[in-house]
């Protein structure tokens, strides 16, 4: 008797055109969430473009200087995302995501052991502001320089 309700329940759906959709939701859902984290991502990218160039002035959040949680602070801050102000405050959010380097994405967060934080760019290459007497801009990792965690951000 279970089985026959469930069989027409089952048709009653197909017939109608239901039993397809649930599914196609789900993927359209999935599909425009990926676009908003990514568009997301790339505004997070655009404005700290327009930071390069400026210099970094320890615990700075623009719009003069930046240090380096500063301009991602900042910088998600202008998307509407708000992030904790620190290098040790944005390791505790909920809202990052932790992610393998293959995953990595311009925009995404990558973090230097636990005291420094930069945009993910792509390869090599992340962008921020780095130390005392620098400038934002492009930073080529390697062997000394790299960093350690990757995390995207929730939205």
């Amino acid at each position: 008797m279970v089985q026959t309700a469930l069989a027409v329940v089952i048709f009653l759906f197909a017939s109608i055109g239901l039993a397809q959709s649930f599914p196609a939701r789900a993927a359209t859902a999935s599909a425009s969430a990926a676009l908003t984290a990514a568009r997301m991502r790339m505004s997070v990218w655009r404005y700290a473009l327009k930071q390069r160039g400026k210099p970094y002035i320890y615990g700075a959040t623009g719009p003069q200087g930046f240090d380096c949680s500063g301009l991602v602070y900042a910088a998600y801050r202008a998307t509407g995302i708000s992030l904790p102000r620190t290098t040790y405050g944005m390791l505790g959010s909920w809202r990052l995501v932790r992610i393998p380097k293959s995953k990595a994405q311009r925009g995404d967060l990558a973090f230097f052991g636990s005291g420094h934080v930069e945009i993910y760019d792509w390869g090599p290459w992340t962008y921020g502001a780095q130390e005392t007497g620098t400038r934002i801009g492009f930073h080529r990792m390697n062997s000394y320089w790299h960093p350690t965690m990757y995390f995207r951000v929730r939205t």
